[in-house]
């Protein structure tokens, strides 16, 4: 048996929603198209025409792409990274001397200032070579030092930090601990005042970059005191600092040159003027972050579906059986299909996404989510589809198929490396709750005081009014829309007709927002725990912004006379494909195993089926399940190796 875990915080679910809600960003300043979207209220206008990106901008991206393109096919030998299990140096040597650490840093910092449009595209490419090469780069840029500090850093702390990250330091984030993961309310680590430094204790998880990293962005909790309000805050910590010990080097299923650790600081000194924000400010620094940030994730779940696309393409025209190409079966043609289309789509959701991140018109929190979560989800179904296409092929290593003599396709590979994105930074089912407590903000804004069971008569009496008030004038407006014209979105209507499913979108829109109402009402206080029910809605939410970013994509290529008719084609086909996946969606919503699943678990949980475990014999090896993480000095010989040492 395994010895229970020592030292573990405790705090209780109130506490730990009171602290997730006090890091969100609390107001919306701009108007948001998915946001929108949940309301039942289909605004075409916030995304069509597509945004554009400025001529300069172009120029400028289109340049450093190519000469991306050809580092990455002339330096980064991929089959090297996956049987080493580490980037060499030299490659990272050339990614410095490229730029491509500074592609999101202003150039006054030393940067290339490249705009999120083409910061993704080029992780897409640089992604399809190599996702550990990918992963290195964003998770350096996407929420490393340089995002944090462009965002709230002083002008001091840019001027100091930016140009490293820019040319020569690699970066890395530090928030997961061995006893916390997507609830940051039992962080552990902390950061004591003392003078003008802070003090840092604790053990941080999972840091990638984290064992050659020269900078950390850090998530300590500072405790309160005189003068000091305390909180999570955040920090810029040198790697190289005495007492930082990175005692473990990780190894995943995939990914295999990534640089992942665990990190222990003891008594590590850290200047005060390293703090990034106020004290208290760091889960809405990380947060805020994450909003542009999680967006690189996508971006390469859009370069693996491209490169999906091609590997079937090839195989199932060049693989007979029965007489006829693989491709021209029906069983294999709908998967190709499903890759076609979905890749489409899924561009087509970074693009319009990272275009509106550079325009900062609108309010992306709810976009950049939906992109992450529907991308990372569709792109792990296609390189599984792929496998299926390449049959025993796909399952063979790209090694192996090399050595008896057949084109080396990592197709397994691609699988394992793409798997981590439905957990990195944030998984599935955290980012399910995450964006349906934006898409009920509204709700939650008039009427939550009602199903807050801490609130009083009296403020329950006024936020009824409040509740009153605003569903009067939104209900009504839930019942009829554009979509029941049948000449609605007419402008989407050439050779392939996507105005029937703009007008599908729009009468979905609604029935959606009535279906989360009616949750609402149903189930008032309790509405947080039906995450079976909320995770529907939401993932309808994504098909809905999924299809409205295909068909304006469509649209923008035909107008601009770039593979229109061909373009428009697979729009018909994603949004069939996805209105198939929403219908059952929403049956899924009322009709589901959701409360004999509960009576299961509590059966499992009470060893009520240990008997259904007989017959077999475990493999893993004894030890704790989560590794003690108790502050103190480490006992381990330090795993830190910076690029060039």
């Amino acid at each position: 048996m395994t010895a229970p875990t020592e030292n573990r915080s405790t705090v209780t679910e109130r506490e730990a929603r009171q602290v997730a809600e006090a890091a969100r960003e609390q107001d919306w300043h701009k108007p948001s198209f998915a946001k929108e979207l949940f309301l039942g209220r289909f605004r075409l206008d916030l995304v069509h025409p597509h945004p554009m990106p400025g001529e300069e901008s172009v120029r400028r991206g289109e340049e450093f792409l190519a000469k991306l393109r050809a580092f990455c096919e002339a330096e980064v030998d991929s089959a090297r990274i996956e049987r080493e299990a580490r980037i060499p140096d030299e490659v990272v040597a050339g990614l410095k001397e490229l730029g491509a650490l500074g592609m999101k840093i202003d150039p006054k910092y030393g940067g290339l200032g490249l705009s999120q449009l083409y910061y993704n595209k080029a992780l897409a490419l640089v992604g399809s070579v190599s996702p550990a090469v990918g992963a290195l780069l964003s998770a350096h840029q996407s929420i490393g030092v340089p995002q944090p500090l462009k965002m709230f850093g002083t002008e001091e702390q840019k001027e100091a930090f930016l140009p490293r990250c820019a040319r020569s330091d690699i970066s890395a984030f530090l928030l997961t601990e061995p006893d916390v993961g997507s609830d940051p309310a039992r962080l552990a680590t902390t950061a004591v005042p003392d003078g003008d430094e802070y003090v840092l204790d604790g053990v941080k998880l999972w840091t990638t970059n984290g064992v050659v990293a020269d900078l950390l962005v850090v998530m300590a909790r500072v405790p309160k005191s005189e003068g000091h309000k305390g909180g999570i805050t955040a920090f810029v910590v040198e790697a190289g600092s005495e007492g930082i010990t990175v005692e473990h080097r990780n190894a995943f299923m995939g990914l295999r040159g990534i640089e992942n650790g665990v990190t222990r600081f003891h008594r590590v000194r850290v200047p005060a003027g390293h703090r990034i924000g106020p004290e208290g400010a760091g889960l809405k620094i990380a947060l805020t972050t994450l909003n542009t940030g999680r967006l690189s994730l996508p971006a390469m779940c859009a370069g693996a579906g491209k490169w999906c696309l091609k590997i079937a393409r090839e195989w199932s025209a060049e693989r007979e059986q029965w007489g006829k190409p693989l491709a021209l079966h029906e069983a294999v043609g709908a998967k190709i299909s499903f890759i076609a289309a979905t890749t489409f789509a899924l561009e087509a959701v970074l693009d319009l996404s990272s275009q509106m991140a550079d325009e900062d018109r609108n309010d992306i929190r709810i976009e950049a989510a939906l992109a992450k979560l529907y991308g990372s989800e569709m792109a792990w179904r296609m390189a599984d589809e792929l496998v299926q296409i390449r049959g025993g092929r796909g399952y063979e290593t790209a090694e192996s198929l090399k050595a008896r003599g057949e084109r080396a396709v990592p197709a397994e590979q691609m699988l394992r490396d793409l798997r981590i994105n439905r957990i990195f930074e944030g998984s599935t089912e955290i980012m399910h709750l995450l964006i349906a407590r934006e898409a009920v903000d509204a709700h939650l804004s008039v009427a939550g005081d009602l199903i807050d069971p801490a609130k009083s008569l009296s403020d329950k009496a006024k936020a009824g009014a409040q509740a009153g008030v605003f569903y009067a004038k939104w209900l009504p407006k839930l019942v009829a829309g554009p979509g029941q014209l049948p000449g609605s979105y007419g402008e989407f209507r050439h050779g392939v007709d996507l105005s029937t499913h703009l007008r599908y979108i729009e009468r979905t829109s609604r029935r959606l927002a009535r279906a989360t109402f009616y949750g609402m009402s149903r189930w008032q206080g309790r509405m947080e725990t039906k995450q079976g029910f909320l995770g529907r809605i939401v993932d309808i939410g994504a098909e809905l912004f999924a299809m409205s970013a295909a068909c304006v994509r469509a649209e923008r290529l035909r107008t601009r006379d770039e593979h229109g008719r061909e373009a428009y084609q697979l729009a018909d086909a994603f949004c069939r494909q996805a209105r198939i996946r929403v219908e059952e969606l929403f049956g899924r919503l009322w009709t589901n195993t959701d409360d004999l699943d509960r009576k299961v678990v509590k059966g499992v949980l009470g060893g009520a089926y240990t008997w259904l475990e007989e017959g077999i014999v475990d493999p893993s090896q004894d030890g704790p399940w989560i590794a003690d993480a108790t502050p103190g000095p480490s006992t381990h010989e330090n795993a830190r190796r910076p690029y060039g040492d």
